[in-house]
């Protein structure tokens, strides 16, 4: 990333000390720094939770919960045979400005169709800028699904698809499809310097950025003209802090106002501080081990299932989660419509487990290697730990499993391009559809994609059949039907052991007003106040 003025270090201190004392600062404790700025690339929430300050979509979900409401587009049309959607945008949505650009002009259609056409078309000049890997775009079946996109006139867009796409509107809500500045684009082209939109952005969000430094600090200000009205806090800034007991140690002193992903043996602690509110609500999320099905010895199903029961999963659940997850036995959580409960879970049985093993060729056991993130997630609060106790499983049935890791960029680069044998990973819902989590993680558009959500590369077509079949089927209990066999599948076929889904904990400071917990496990602060102040 180039060095500018406007990235220039600073640090949190410094920063509140010279805040006029009229202004409202509210400081979030982020685990750890955006990917970039660019929404069209990024795949964690680390990143999102920042570019969703900075960016809107046509439409959005309702601020804490699943409910599509409208954003840059104030209104939409659907046709009869759901393949063409056209959007009807706000006139008075304005992008923000810094000293590259100042914008001449509101949003328009064209900032619409550069969204789109960025991730799209390979001949569009800022397909590679920053990365060609548009992940959630390309997981989705995007490319296949369009068939045109069209600026009708400069606040209508005309979306017509090959075919229905019953979760269309909920995935355009998704952080992939904030809008960029095309007029920004271009000066940057024209410029020479295309990457600066991805490194010093503008967006049409409540919040515009001021200052990066990569795990130090990201801050920003309240847009003023901002299109749903000024935000109530004036500055946010996002104080990078990786690890959980120093992130609660600041929330303890009043240095943070809110914290993700506490450690479950600081919980107790938590709860018992009378300035701090723990909020919490069951995660939609999953975690899990990916078996690499492309690749001895995982292309076997007997190999898989041989894991799967040698695993003790609720030892596993109990020890790490500390009561705040519970173990998983589906691809999606409990709580989201279509779960199948009627899906047996694997048994731990470390004989059966043996025996399936030598029935697969390995009566001696065999040697592999064992990905661990090595960062806190949503869905797992600490992998390393998970990994030493699946190590240890296995090896009782004669599996020498040798523990990995990485930098967390790198960690899920490689994964997405297969190089593991197993790997930890996992998921946050994105829209609260089915689809989200059986599609973009194990169908098999994803598992032939070189940068992938599918990093089990299991490519099944009895199973792909059946979700890409739901996702043209609008009437949801039909949908409820494939999905839950498709679960059936799933589990027969184990690509991957679940392991838990976690509860959504976030400890913050009483002062706080109106933070919601997202269903999404995002983290977003407009329409947040801050008491006393």
């Amino acid at each position: 990333m180039k060095k500018s003025a406007l990235f220039a270090a600073i640090c949190v201190p410094a920063f509140l000390a010279a805040a006029p004392l009229a202004a409202k600062t509210l400081v979030y404790c982020s685990e750890g720094s955006p990917e970039n700025f660019y929404p069209g690339i990024n795949t964690t929430g680390t990143s999102f939770d920042v570019n969703e300050h900075i960016y809107d979509n046509i439409v959005d979900f309702e601020r804490g919960g699943t409910q599509v409401v409208p954003g840059l587009a104030e209104k939409w049309d659907i046709s009869a045979d759901g393949t063409v959607y056209t959007f009807h945008l706000r006139k008075n949505a304005k992008f923000h400005s810094n000293k590259n650009f100042k914008p001449t002009r509101n949003l328009n259609a064209d900032d619409v169709l550069f969204m789109f056409e960025r991730q799209w078309k390979e001949e569009n000049p800022y397909f590679k800028v920053t990365s060609p890997n548009h992940s959630y775009f390309t997981d989705m079946g995007m490319p296949k699904l369009l068939k045109s996109v069209e600026k009708v006139d400069d606040y209508t867009v005309r979306v017509t698809l090959n075919q229905p796409e019953a979760p269309f509107l909920s995935n355009l809500a998704m952080q992939f499809a904030g809008v960029q500045s095309k007029e920004y684009a271009d000066a940057m082209l024209k410029a020479g310097t295309p990457e600066k939109i991805d490194q010093e952005p503008i967006g049409s969000g409540p919040f515009y950025l001021v200052q990066y430094q990569k795990d130090a600090i990201v801050r920003f200000k309240a847009f003023p003209e901002y299109w749903g009205g000024k935000a109530k806090i004036d500055d946010l800034v996002f104080s990078i802090t990786p690890d959980a007991s120093v992130r609660w140690a600041k929330l303890q002193k009043g240095e943070c106002h809110v914290m993700p992903y506490p450690n479950p043996a600081d919980l107790e602690a938590m709860k018992k501080d009378p300035n701090v509110t723990v909020m919490e609500q069951p995660g939609l999320n999953v975690g899990y081990l990916a078996y690499q099905t492309t690749k001895k010895p995982f292309d076997d199903v007997r190999v898989r299932k041989a894991f799967n029961m040698a695993m003790n999963k609720k030892a596993i659940v109990d020890a790490v989660f500390l009561g705040s997850g519970i173990p998983a036995k589906n691809p999606i959580p409990p709580s989201m419509w279509s779960y199948n409960d009627s899906v047996k879970e694997d048994e731990y049985n470390p004989e059966a487990a043996k025996k399936l093993l030598a029935e697969a060729g390995y009566p001696n056991g065999l040697e592999t290697d064992l990905w661990a993130m090595p960062v806190q997630r949503p869905y797992n609060p600490n992998a390393r730990r998970i990994a030493e106790l699946m190590q240890a499983d296995l090896a009782k049935i004669g599996v020498k499993a040798e523990i990995k890791s990485f930098e967390w960029g790198e960690y899920r680069k490689r994964a997405q391009a297969g190089e593991h044998q197993m790997a930890q990973l996992g998921w946050t819902g994105d829209n609260g559809d089915p689809d989200n989590f059986l599609h973009t993680l194990l169908g098999c558009a994803s598992a032939q994609s070189a940068s992938g959500s599918n990093i089990a590369k299991w490519c099944y077509k009895p199973f792909d059949d059946l979700v890409t079949k739901a996702k043209v089927v609008t009437n949801q209990a039909e949908r409820t039907k494939l999905y839950e066999e498709a679960q059936k599948i799933f589990k027969e076929q184990a690509p991957w052991f679940t392991v838990a889904h976690a509860v959504q904990l976030k400890p913050v400071r009483k002062e706080v007003v109106d933070f919601k917990l997202s269903p999404f496990g995002r983290h977003t602060f407009y329409g947040v106040d801050i008491k006393g102040k």
